[in-house]
């Protein structure tokens, strides 16, 4: 199917479990991007209540990057060309998995209100755009994605929390997708140090739609505790023993998580170090 074409399933739930699926790349992100275009044109119809089967292969990937676990992912020196594009590659990574996990958000949990699926097909084209900006920039510099080796521990806590939504909410955006919020200005100075402003660009976008995607993952996490009936502060920290999250560890990127809807409490939570 073209990206251009009308997706082959005009269901919001069903076409998107048919681009998780997809192994091309460049055909995922394209075609997300013209799934979130046909949402906005009235082009979709939605069945929040629709049971759908989980299928083979999913998420759909290409053979490579070749993923390994995260210390034996080289870092590399930044002044020169192959460290910067090994850092722009670790992030195009970053972003390919975050299409999948939007994609993952809206086939598998059913029963959401309709604003949910609304909210993860925009974090998906956000997504999309992201990796085509980082693919391209990528190209500039000599190389393409699928040069370096990546790993997959975003996946990972995927996996864990795919059978509940909360877990998923809580530990997903507000956890793992957070980190990026905390880990961007750093990136940012070193490739602005190392004279790439175009990529330090990139990374400004990144960062304000990051904002907005952490904060919807704070918006569903808050509605989600609210119709359980579930402290938010505590269960969070349930949630992470419960499946293992990762410690999380300063500096933070305060003014971004506050921007993102963290509490105050919240914040005073976060692990000692900041």
């Amino acid at each position: 199917m073209h990206p251009s074409d009308p997706p082959e399933n005009s269901e919001l739930r069903t076409a998107a479990l048919d681009f998780l699926a997809e192994t091309d790349p460049r055909l995922k992100s394209a075609g997300v991007s013209q799934l979130a275009r046909d949402w906005l044109a009235g082009a979709l119809s939605l069945a929040p209540n629709a049971p759908l089967l989980p299928r083979e292969g999913v998420p759909g990937r290409p053979t490579r990057p070749e993923l390994v676990a995260p210390r034996l992912v080289e870092r590399r020196s930044m002044v020169t060309i192959e460290g910067r594009a090994a850092m722009i590659h670790a992030l195009a990574h970053i972003e390919f998995n975050a299409i999948n996990l939007a994609l993952d958000a809206i086939w598998r949990f059913a029963d959401m209100p309709h604003e949910y699926y609304a909210d993860w097909l925009s974090v998906a084209g956000e997504e999309a755009l992201h990796f085509s900006l980082l693919c391209a920039h990528l190209q500039k510099l000599g190389f393409a994605y699928g040069d370096f080796k990546a790993h997959d521990s975003l996946w990972d806590m995927a996996e864990k929390t795919r059978g509940d939504v909360l877990a998923r909410m809580a530990l997903v955006p507000r956890t793992l997708e957070a980190r990026g919020l905390d880990a961007s200005p750093t990136m940012r100075a070193k490739l602005a140090q190392a004279g790439d402003l175009e990529a330090a660009v990139i990374l400004d976008l990144i960062l304000r739609d990051e904002i907005g995607h952490v904060a919807i993952g704070n918006r569903w996490y808050g509605w989600l505790c609210a119709q359980r009936g579930l402290e938010p502060l505590a269960t969070y920290a349930a949630l992470s023993a419960q499946y293992h999250a990762p410690q999380l560890r300063g500096p933070f990127n305060l003014a971004a998580r506050r921007a993102a809807g963290f509490t105050e409490a919240e914040l005073a939570a976060l692990s000692p170090g900041s």
